[in-house]
């Protein structure tokens, strides 16, 4: 324990800690869910995207200029 603290300063300090170590958990498991949720959904508008042939690309590369034109045009100004 500190020694320049009284002992109401340190357990009000030591609950604040455990109040924090607790936000953490819960965020923490939080995410995990988001994440979780997330990967679903993605994996979902993948399967779709396939089904509808919008994936794989016939070529990869089709419309690749006029992204460059754009992205020139964009970091010019």
């Amino acid at each position: 324990k500190f020694n320049n603290f009284p002992d109401n300063k340190i357990s009000s300090f030591e609950s604040r800690i455990d109040h924090i170590k607790l936000e953490e958990i819960i965020f923490l498991n939080f995410q995990q869910v988001v994440f979780h949720q997330n990967l679903k959904i993605f994996e979902g508008m993948y399967k779709e995207a396939v089904y509808l042939n919008a994936i794989p690309l016939k070529d990869p590369l089709d419309g690749l200029e006029v992204d460059i034109k754009i992205a020139r045009v964009i970091n010019s100004v």
